[in-house]
């Protein structure tokens, strides 16, 4: 990748590409930005979702974020668990809902 990308991945999503026991992520600096852009495009993408099925469904932002979740395991979605949480987590952010116990 160029010197010249201004992207900023987090740290917390660099996380999910180093193995337990080790310091270095398993995947290059391309790698990781590809899939930080597709993960965060993602998020991006189901805020309004999110928030028109707490609505619609009468559930509770977390029975939304639950659902998302396991919506997002789906191989269908190219994501990894890991990526599915990581989602779940930035789309709880940008939604301003609290993040549920558990």
């Amino acid at each position: 990748m160029s010197d010249d990308n201004q992207i900023l991945i987090p740290e917390s999503f660099i996380q999910l590409f180093i193995p337990p026991g080790r310091q270095r992520p398993s995947a290059s600096r391309d790698e990781i930005a590809q899939r930080y852009e597709w993960c965060e495009d993602m998020a991006q993408m189901l805020i309004e979702p999110c928030r028109n099925a707490l609505w619609d469904l009468g559930v509770t932002e977390a029975d939304v974020l639950e659902r998302t979740c396991t919506s997002l395991t789906a191989p269908q979605t190219g994501l990894s668990a890991a990526e599915s949480g990581w989602v779940t987590r930035r789309l709880a952010e940008l939604l301003d809902w609290p993040w549920p116990a558990g």
